[in-house]
């Protein structure tokens, strides 16, 4: 395979500051915060750290699954942190975990898949990929899906681990090298790949249900060219949402494709719904909300310019957001205005917040999870 990761963002990955440079571009301080809401720590807990990888938790019932670069897998008690189990894959992961609340699935940058039963964490099976996998496995229809940097989707019985399909596109010559994830509703599974294309595939045979251009790649040289749909598609009521770097973000109707809105704007990590608003941080460090009925911008705030934001998520009245020094923003959800800040002191949050029955869920590339809520 002939990719090559853009800069900005395997840096990113990396752990490192892209700041780091007395000539490049500054994080914006923290403004400070009057009569701030009081953030609450419900629980905490370690897993392995992410090293220049993203690992996000994931929720089932009434339990969150995490695993770290080590080869760590835990499964914690959602309301109180309690641990359930703890794994060793005996292998070093690169993704984080993908669960339907029967099995536990995480991957390497080998191609390695290894899937565990979420009862009580011993080993199921194992299976092989043709490349790395930077994003998180998904499970349902009775299947453990996962992707490939190269462009790939593979599909394994649940039960069993033998491969049932595979869906492939040509590789791109260069891609944004971020986890690029999947989005399992009823009998489809939903993703976004390089050259900006959203597809819609048949979990019972890999065919495409539909297929659609999130953004056309501008711009006369390849770096500039690179327009790939970042983060995981976001399904919500009749709609799935995505966002693509150097692109849009959009919506489209789920049975058809057809698109509901797009608007220009470039994202790095993807983009998450509530009920009202589609909500983004822009490859510059602004978060956005946009009307999910049409796209316009609701409001936006920029006081975070290249402090290297994770994916928004919405907790009751707040939008939640993480930065590359851990911390995480609380943003009044009609407004943007700042209302709390938190330091979780465990390095750069760059996975997106999971929400959780009460609260959400940050997890830190050095391995710290922690349960908030205002």
């Amino acid at each position: 395979m002939r990719a090559a990761a853009v800069a900005m963002t395997a840096l990113a990955l990396a752990g490192c500051s892209l700041f780091s440079s007395d000539s490049g571009p500054k994080p914006a301080p923290l403004p400070p915060l009057e009569r701030a809401q009081d953030v609450r720590v419900l629980w905490t807990a370690q897993v392995g750290g992410a090293e220049r990888f993203v690992f996000t938790p994931a929720l089932s019932g009434d339990s969150v699954y995490s695993a770290g670069r080590d080869g760590t897998v835990v499964r914690l008690d959602a309301a109180s942190g309690a641990q359930r189990w703890r794994a060793s894959t005996e292998t070093r992961l690169s993704a984080g975990v993908g669960t339907d609340g029967r099995v536990a699935a995480v991957a390497t940058e080998q191609g390695e898949v290894i899937v565990l039963d979420a009862a009580n964490g011993t080993q199921r099976w194992r299976a092989r990929v043709s490349s790395e996998v930077l994003a998180a496995p998904a499970v349902g229809f009775g299947l453990v899906l996962v992707r490939s940097v190269d462009n790939r989707i593979f599909a394994f019985g649940e039960e069993d681990g033998k491969r049932r399909w595979v869906y492939q596109r040509a590789p791109a010559s260069l891609i944004v090298r971020s986890p690029a994830g999947m989005s399992v509703l009823g009998d489809t599974v939903f993703a976004g790949f390089s050259g900006g294309k959203l597809a819609a595939i048949a979990l019972s045979n890999g065919g495409v249900r539909w297929e659609s251009t999130v953004a056309l790649p501008k711009g006369t040289t390849e770096l500039e060219r690179v327009t790939d749909v970042v983060g995981e598609p976001v399904v919500q009521a009749r709609e799935v949402c995505v966002a693509a770097y150097q692109g849009r973000v959009a919506c489209y109707d789920i049975a058809s494709g057809r698109q509901a809105w797009a608007r220009d704007l470039s994202s790095l990590t993807g983009v998450a719904l509530d009920a009202r608003y589609a909500l983004v941080s822009d490859e510059r460090g602004a978060v956005h909300a946009l009307d999910r009925t049409n796209g316009r911008s609701v409001w936006k705030q920029d006081r975070l310019t290249n402090r290297q934001l994770s994916r928004p998520a919405a907790i009751g009245a707040a939008i939640a957001v993480g930065d590359f020094e851990g911390y995480v923003h609380f943003l009044a959800r009609d407004s943007g205005a700042f209302i709390a800040r938190y330091a979780t002191g465990g390095g750069a949050v760059r996975a997106a917040p999971v929400n959780l029955p009460r609260g959400l869920l940050v997890q830190t590339q050095n391995g710290t999870l922690v349960a908030l809520d205002l």
